[in-house]
């Protein structure tokens, strides 16, 4: 990555920046992992949930997560970036230790809902924040970096949730697993907060600012924005379909191919790390060397890797045989891994600097509100009146639908150059 200052970020403070950012990014997929690795444990607790219920636990967290990200979006664009990032750190670390004393479903539920609301304020401006420390030219290999952390977190909240449940209860693991966040919130507050744009390489384009547009004419007018609109109705497909994987695949193990308990989550996390830490770093510098000849290479390699991804999907989870489903698993995840660094670089590369914060929150509010809102509750009750084992079948119907979409938004994005 470029060497050079950007705007008043300096190269140190630039990758301490993408170094915060990217702990943080590991914590908040921990915390959203822990509930996967727990399922089982909760379902025989004094709880007595549901699978339906259980499912809710991931998309209630989304659905509250969704409809404060348009909020977090426009403070983010207006407002002292690094502070509204720690506020929503200490909230969602607060509220992870306070799942561990839910006495009821109900109240596990709203604990799960209070940390939507934290990992919102960071999940909306965090990649407005990081775009701003890098120019375009290194942005893939930033976001790849920054993303990584996602598989690494993902696999930490499996292993540490089932390591814990094991040896201590399920409801320890929520209380240890808020620690790290409370940490990280006051590191963030010591983080540069650059001018809007400063990554970018016009004059033209540093000036354009949302701080004097309103809110509303700045979310209408994406609406116009063909090849960001299906960008994003891509990336709602992705989100319902590897969320939906991530969230019961250790369960389904667990019921259809009679793996322990520990072994699923342990396992599967280690699949997570290995596979999301490889096709992210390899997606992301693919990315940007293809863009150097192609300026919609992002859109087109998520769409092939998406296409390639969905017949293994299909096999691992087919298949009974161990010696087929795990290879088959492991495939399947590098390649849904190596659209993570791309599709969020062509997310805030297709919209002016002074809306990128906004641009973010439009695209996770309609990616989680379209996608993995659903999918865990819609697996979960497909399971309850059929199996698991033929609920997660949807999941790779809905990959190859993902790759047609962004298919189409590289087509899009042609004709509008």
């Amino acid at each position: 990555m470029s060497g050079d200052h950007v705007g008043s970020v300096t190269r140190r403070s630039a990758y301490w920046g993408l170094t915060v950012l990217m702990l943080i990014n590991m914590v908040n997929y921990l915390d959203r992992f822990l509930v996967p690795a727990l399922l089982q444990s909760i379902k025989g607790s004094e709880l007595q949930p549901s699978d339906f219920q259980l499912g809710m636990l991931g998309s209630g967290f989304i659905l509250i997560y969704t409809l404060t990200a348009p909020v977090f979006g426009a403070l983010g664009d207006r407002k002292s970036r690094p502070r509204w990032i720690a506020f929503g750190i200490f909230l969602w670390s607060a509220a992870t230790a306070l799942s561990g004393l839910a006495r009821s479903y109900f109240t596990l539920l709203v604990s799960r809902a209070l940390v939507g609301v934290g990992e919102a304020a960071y999940g909306t401006i965090a990649p407005s924040l990081l775009a701003d420390y890098f120019p375009k030219r290194s942005r893939g290999r930033a976001f790849a970096i920054f993303f990584c952390a996602i598989p690494v977190g993902s696999a930490l909240g499996y292993v540490f949730g089932g390591l814990i449940d094991k040896h201590f209860g399920w409801r320890y693991a929520f209380f240890v697993g808020g620690i790290p966040g409370i940490l990280l919130a006051a590191l963030t507050l010591f983080l540069r907060d650059p001018p809007r744009g400063s990554g970018d390489d016009s004059s033209t384009e540093r000036q354009s600012s949302v701080t004097k547009k309103d809110v509303v004419a700045t979310y209408v007018g994406f609406l116009a924005n063909r090849p960001y609109v299906l960008t994003v109705l891509g990336y709602a497909a992705y989100t319902f379909a590897v969320a939906g994987l991530a969230y019961w695949l250790p369960t389904f193990l667990e019921r259809a191919r009679g793996v322990s308990r520990e072994s699923a989550t342990v396992g599967f996390g280690a699949i997570i790390v290995v596979t999301g830490f490889i096709g992210t770093f390899v997606g992301g510098w693919w990315g940007d060397y293809w863009a150097k000849t192609s300026p919609h290479a992002y859109l087109r390699l998520s769409a092939w890797t998406m296409l390639a991804a969905a017949p293994f999907a299909a096999l691992a989870l087919i298949v009974p045989t161990p010696e087929i489903y795990y290879p088959a698993v492991v495939i399947a995840q590098l390649l849904a891994f190596m659209s993570t660094g791309p599709i969020n670089s062509a997310i805030v590369n297709y919209v002016s600097p002074g809306e990128r914060a906004s641009a973010v929150a439009l695209s996770v509010f309609s990616i989680h509100a379209l996608g993995d809102v659903w999918s865990p509750g819609i697996i979960g009750a497909l399971s309850d009146v059929g199996s698991l084992a033929h609920a997660v079948l949807l999941v790779p119907i809905v990959m190859a639908i993902c790759a047609a979409i962004w298919w189409k938004a590289a087509r899009a994005a042609e004709r509008v150059a």
